[in-house]
């Protein structure tokens, strides 16, 4: 077992290097890949940094001169021959070589693109433009960096016993929720952690955690280096970002209204099995499935990532029983801000009527909320979205309206082209 404390403590970052692979990201990174490298592998897009809670000011807390360092380390990094063999040979979702051989070997001759840094009222503005199937690969391995180095931040002039009891209070707080989750009967749960984790060290503690203390009801990790690493299922689909650019790049009204669909058609070419699983939230949950062409009832299931998520599971329920399926069969999936009383109760309302799972993420790998004086290691919420495609912004609504993004006259255009009325907001926190 590693010793996190030491390791922080020696502030030494050529041993730990925020981000140490290609592949340590999430793994719906790299199925959206190749799906875009199929389909749309010419079109532009810029990604930008967006930190949705303004009071933490990156800029003050973070040397600009290490989070260079840090990226450029991230823009050498390349595909190494146990990764590309993993990823070529390995089984994932029941299916042997998930990854073409096409798509592997532009994979394998890969360097990230550049970065545009500045700063700005206490933010870093930090963007990457150019080929979609590049530049996507930024988005994980950027949160890291800023989510790391804020911690390190933090954690700088601490001392190395004053850390150790540090990681011990977080090690008990993570051990106390897994006891109480292994309570729950047919409990399957996956780290969804890696987006915004306190540390990569942390992140794989935690999923060795998960792994002694849930057993088989925790079913892998979304971080592909440490499924690799721990010999786990690495799990995830896909995300908004599909539908977010193929709509950006629609040339009317009626195009934008059928591109959420023709992303699942292209992703329908693509996969099969557990990896039939419906976004529908980007532009409302509710409007899309009324909408949805009656092929897509067939699927796997749902992802709920927004607004409440026992009303959306309830939309789905409705929704599959209107189609003539049966909701006792199909998964949904639950991944938004989720902690332990949250998994208890969605769990509670939901077992037996549909097939329950859990994406766990920053309550599992960040959570050192009031370890520290003055909270500073509380989570906060801190995105990497496409902001535009060709040229075109991007518009993402959400089942709550605090996750919105876009220029205001697109999301009013968005709003009457999918019929989005009055929505509730929930409280942001991650």
């Amino acid at each position: 077992m590693v010793d996190i404390a030491t390791r922080v403590h020696n502030h030494n970052w050529k041993i730990d290097p925020i981000v140490r692979s290609l592949i340590d990201t999430d793994f719906y990174k790299l199925l959206m890949c190749q799906s875009i490298f199929r389909n749309k592998p010419d079109t532009n897009v810029t990604f930008s940094l967006i930190n949705r809670t303004k009071s933490v000011r990156l800029a003050d807390l973070i040397d600009e001169g290490e989070l260079r360092e840090q990226l450029d380390h991230v823009r050498s990094l390349s595909l190494k021959r146990g990764e590309s063999t993993w990823l070529r040979g390995n089984t994932f979702y029941g299916k042997r070589q998930m990854f073409r051989s096409d798509f592997m070997e532009w994979f394998e001759a890969l360097r990230l693109p550049a970065y545009h840094l500045e700063k700005r009222d206490g933010q870093y503005e930090l963007t990457f433009e150019g080929k979609w199937p590049e530049v996507m690969l930024w988005e994980i391995p950027a949160l890291a960096v800023l989510m790391e180095l804020r911690s390190r931040a933090v954690l700088h002039d601490m001392g190395k016993f004053e850390l150790q009891v540090l990681y011990a209070r977080a090690m008990t707080r993570v051990w106390e929720k897994l006891e109480r989750l292994r309570q729950i009967p047919d409990l399957k749960l996956a780290d969804f952690g890696t987006r915004r984790r306190h540390s990569y060290l942390w992140q794989d503690w935690c999923v060795q955690a998960l792994m002694e203390g849930l057993g088989t009801k925790f079913t892998g990790t979304s971080n592909c280096l440490i499924a690799m690493k721990r010999d786990i299922e690495a799990i995830g689909t896909n995300a908004h970002e599909l539908p977010m650019v193929y709509s950006a790049l629609a040339n009317s009204d009626a195009e934008l209204a059928q591109a959420p669909y023709q992303v699942l058609a292209d992703w329908h070419e693509e996969h099969d099995g557990n990896l039939r699983v419906i976004l529908p939230d980007t532009y409302g949950t509710e409007g899309f499935l009324k909408r949805a062409p009656d092929w897509l009832a067939s699927w796997t299931g749902i992802r709920i990532d927004s607004g409440d998520p026992a009303a959306a599971t309830e939309i789905a329920i409705k929704w599959w029983k209107e189609r003539g399926e049966d909701p006792t069969k199909k998964l949904v999936i639950f991944s938004d801000g989720l902690d332990v009383a949250e998994i208890e109760r969605l769990y509670a309302q939901f077992h037996g009527r549909v097939r329950v799972s859990f994406g766990w993420g920053t309550m599992l790998t960040n959570d050192f909320r009031g370890l520290v004086p003055g909270d500073a290691l509380a989570p906060f919420s801190l995105v990497c979205k496409a902001v535009s495609a060709n040229g075109r912004p991007t518009v993402k609504l959400s089942d709550n309206p605090n996750k919105a993004m876009g220029p205001a006259t697109e999301i009013a255009r968005y709003k009457r082209v999918f019929g989005v009325g009055k929505q509730v907001a929930e409280e942001l926190l991650v």
